[in-house]
């Protein structure tokens, strides 16, 4: 089976939230989508080893807010590449309780919506989690939503292990065929004709000539973990 043809489907890129007591957790996914409309019913995929499942499973509801294109880019290390068994994922994130309890991302998104779960579906790596839409809040209609086709085109990411998109050595190759380095951790690739200008690196920058601190822009991760591809 050719894997790439999957890389074609449409996605989104939404932080999926929940609560468990007094905790909040998320992550980033991109399985949201509408089931009905009345009344209004969504569904997300939720990976079994994903921590935020379990506050799911015990609360029974869960909120979705939707990113945007110029979402920070901390906002995708922090979901996206790190657990929240180790740390306060909302500890730096300016967000709100919701109806359910489930926290919102309040910046850099377009929309939030809120679900009580009504029904559960397991498979073998993941579980559907269907839930009747009981609030929904339109944030900023002016920037195009993120999709995963930007991340992965754009913003030169890759799945996180647990998505159901991920596998393994699915960062693309640029069109020029350069050599390009590629992190380890999230799959973003260093493209020394581009270089990372955020972050004061100007195109045409090797990265032999990166500074010893410089950072994945997209995970926070060292140089160390880049791999040389292409």
């Amino acid at each position: 089976m050719d894997k790439a043809a999957l890389f074609h489907i449409s996605y989104g890129l939404y932080v999926v939230t929940s609560t468990k007591g007094d905790k909040q957790n998320g992550f980033i996914g991109n399985t949201v989508f509408q089931i009905t409309s009345k009344p209004a019913r969504m569904a997300i995929g939720v990976s079994v080893d994903n921590y935020t499942h379990e506050f799911i499973e015990e609360s029974q509801a869960f909120a979705v807010s939707i990113l945007n294109q110029d979402v920070d880019t901390e906002v995708i290390k922090t979901f996206g590449y790190k657990t929240g068994k180790e740390i306060d994922k909302f500890a730096e994130i300016e967000w709100k309780k919701g109806e359910t309890g489930a926290p919102l991302i309040c910046k850099d998104i377009n929309a939030t919506f809120e679900c009580k779960v009504i029904e559960s579906v397991h498979f073998d790596s993941h579980t559907i989690f269907v839930g009747e839409v009981v609030s929904g809040e339109v944030i900023d209609s002016n920037i195009p939503v993120l999709t995963y086709e930007y991340y992965r085109n754009v913003l030169k990411g890759k799945a996180p292990k647990n998505a159901p998109t991920y596998t393994e050595g699915s960062t693309p190759t640029a069109p020029n065929n350069e050599p390009k380095y590629v992190c380890g951790v999230c799959g973003y690739e260093y493209d020394p004709t581009v270089g990372d200008p955020e972050h004061g690196v100007p195109a045409g920058t090797k990265f032999e000539d990166l500074p010893a601190d410089w950072l994945c822009p997209l995970c926070g991760s060292p140089k160390a973990v880049f791999d040389l591809k292409g």
